[in-house]
């Protein structure tokens, strides 16, 4: 009997041979924001956005890998492997792939993060077939040879030297180590020099066979496009790699973590010869799965979200110690992390750090206004919806919601759940997480006096 809500989409004469399954998930108006999924045997889902009223589609290819699957050893090979599936194919060569998008005027690219991994294209609505067959040619054919994987060394251990020379970016690697130590979601997800240099292709081509199978792969694709016709395509583009199964296969189930080690009161500093000192005052944030998430987005915002923040206005606007300051918060299955970021001259470091943590301090126990609140549930249903005005990154917002949540909620449903975000709701998520207590990490020239001072910021 097929599930109630699913579509019967694939003919077999044998009853034992599992079907594919197809269901909206977001039933728009006139087929405008219509979200719709389907289930192939092997385990592939394929999640769809229509959006008639533009020309172009975004196709992406979601991996259920992250460098938070890396073992010590192994630290930068998931974000090697997403380099080294633009290196060809059997059917493509390098050159052949980007050159196949580039010839219809698309864009291509790839990002790596902790817990997942995304290959996609942006092509006109006609072209999305060449796109189709292009990405799902790289995630399922790549050859993972030795040669490129020595040339591709080096482009990686450039890629890490451009980020340790920019260390307001690099802050933010150290921030993850210090509240998480060496656990992998403390690790780069670049890797170390070290770590790259070490990596061999047989070691990398047995983590994309772990990982790369169907069951740990969500496509999703986002514009003026036809769900069926993406679904026969992306059939077809996996058949042809030989990489479809039609065997039943359940895939993988939204990731849960594990228990992670957090940290507090801990100082880092890495001294560095820069015109500045970057600094991350933070603490223990929300898995992405907590429902406080929606109020700790408005506390966020309020605090350090726009120019009518509270830390823009304190640091910035009223005591000019700093030309970039912010809050921000990053979700994962299990854990989270609440952080603020200044860049400041080295002389001013205490200052600033005194001025964000006396408003973190007042924040949990005081609360913040009314008025502040609800300016910051308008800017944050404002900064949703102009997000989400392209196909990429609708593509994004479905993709990454069928691999992290198993479920789709639509723009409205969104808004209405900041919409309904409460005073008090912040302010008990503000008690819960600006109340503990913060670690920092700095990069920047400080002298003796200076770095030893560190400490009274997390006291």
């Amino acid at each position: 009997m097929t599930p109630r809500g699913f579509k019967a989409t694939a003919r077999t004469s044998s009853e034992a041979r599992a079907v594919a399954r197809t269901q909206t998930l977001i039933k728009g108006e006139n087929g405008i924001g219509t979200v719709r999924k389907t289930t192939l045997p092997g385990g592939l889902r394929i999640v769809t956005e229509t959006l008639p009223s533009v020309r172009s589609a975004t196709f992406g290819i979601w991996a259920h890998v992250g460098s938070r699957d890396e073992t010590p050893a192994l630290n930068g090979a998931t974000h090697y492997l997403e380099h080294l599936l633009f290196k060809g194919t059997s059917r493509r060569s390098a050159l052949d792939i980007s050159s196949a998008i580039d010839a219809v005027g698309g864009e291509m690219n790839a990002f790596t993060a902790k817990e997942y991994t995304c290959y996609y294209a942006r092509v006109l609505d006609t072209d999305l077939p060449l796109a189709i067959d292009v990405v799902c040619d790289m995630l399922t054919g790549s050859l993972i040879l030795e040669e490129d994987v020595n040339v591709e060394r080096g482009a990686i251990l450039e890629e890490i030297a451009m980020t340790e020379d920019d260390p307001g970016d690099c802050v933010h690697d150290l921030f993850a180590h210090t509240m998480f130590g060496d656990n992998p979601l403390g690790r780069p997800v670049l890797g170390t020099v070290d770590t790259v240099n070490a990596l061999t292709a047989d070691r990398i081509r047995r983590f994309y066979k772990k990982h790369y199978d169907p069951t740990h792969l969500v496509v999703a694709a986002a514009g003026n496009i036809d769900h069926n016709k993406v679904v026969r395509q992306v059939r077809a583009a996996f058949e042809k790699a030989g990489a479809f199964k039609s065997d039943a296969a359940a895939p993988i189930a939204p990731r849960e973590g594990r228990r992670t080690i957090r940290t507090a009161g801990r100082v880092e500093l890495l001294g560095r010869k820069t015109e500045q000192a970057h600094v991350v005052l933070g603490m223990p944030g929300l898995a992405r799965t907590d429902e406080r998430r929606w109020a700790l987005g408005v506390l966020n915002t309020a605090l350090g979200g726009g120019m009518s923040s509270r830390l823009f206005q304190e640091v910035r606007e009223k005591r000019g110690l700093a030309y970039s300051v912010y809050s921000y918060t990053s979700g994962f299955a299990d854990c989270g992390l609440f952080g603020v970021y200044a860049g400041c001259r080295p002389s001013q470091v205490h200052d600033v750090l005194k001025i964000c943590r006396d408003e973190l301090d007042h924040v949990a126990e005081h609360g913040l206004s009314d008025e502040e609140i609800g300016r910051a549930i308008g800017q944050l249903r404002g900064s949703t919806v102009l997000g989400l005005e392209d196909t990429g990154a609708l593509m994004n917002r479905i993709g990454k919601s069928e691999l992290c949540w198993g479920e789709q909620m639509s723009v409205d449903d969104m808004l209405a759940r900041i919409a309904s975000v409460t005073p008090d709701d912040v302010r008990s998520v503000a008690r819960d997480i600006l109340g503990q207590r913060p670690s920092l990490s700095v990069i920047g020239p400080l002298k003796d006096k200076q770095a030893s001072r560190l400490n009274e910021a997390v006291a």
